[in-house]
């Protein structure tokens, strides 16, 4: 994990170092609001519900052009589902560092369109039901890999808004039982952001 945020760390600093001549180039803080689920855990009369969560991190744009430009991220991100099984309810929270990059296109001067990879990287991973806590990391894949789609409103110089979707591509579990489905991570975020 250390090397994965040191490998996120040299690449802010990389296209900070280089971009330094170029004035078309910001850097910020992010945070708010995930609504997250998993999909295709609904099975075997266990009925599930978006858990709340949260994501905090860094950010740096690099405009390409007038209207294009790259957006990398590196984000902690709190995600998950609540699940209900025989009236009994528990959750499962996955705590992720994600590191989205984003190709983002400026429909006017305020308001942008953003799409591209993330992966992200497991933290940790609990399992609640009944009061007790279990940790399940070791069930689960240790890297995620999803798509990210949303659009950004800038209200003043610094400050933004943003809504995110995060679309999972590749399966939670490590290993899977016969006749059982791939879990996939479902995210909506919503963000304020502000720009150095």
């Amino acid at each position: 994990m250390k090397k994965v945020i040191l490998t996120a760390v040299a690449l802010f600093t990389i296209l900070f170092v280089n971009g330094q001549d170029k004035k078309d180039m910001s850097f910020g803080v992010k945070a708010g609001l995930n609504v997250s689920s998993i999909n295709n855990i609904d099975e075997d009369g266990v009925d599930s519900n978006s858990l709340i969560g949260f994501h905090v991190g860094f950010f740096g744009e690099f405009m390409v052009s007038d209207k294009f430009a790259i957006q990398p991220e590196l984000l902690y991100s709190t995600q998950g589902v609540e699940l209900e099984f025989l009236g009994e309810k528990g959750d499962l929270k996955l705590d992720y560092i994600n590191i989205p990059v984003l190709g983002k296109y400026y429909v006017s001067d305020a308001f942008s369109l953003e799409a591209g990879p993330q992966i992200g990287f497991l933290v940790s991973a609990k399992a609640n039901s009944g009061g007790v806590e279990e940790d399940v990391k070791d069930e689960l894949k240790s890297t995620d890999v999803s798509l990210a789609f949303g659009a950004n409103y800038t209200i003043s110089k610094n400050i933004m808004i943003g809504a995110r979707y995060n679309l999972g591509l590749t399966r939670l579990q490590e290993n899977l039982s016969p006749g059982e489905k791939d879990f996939k991570n479902s995210v909506f975020q919503i963000s304020l952001g502000y720009k150095f």
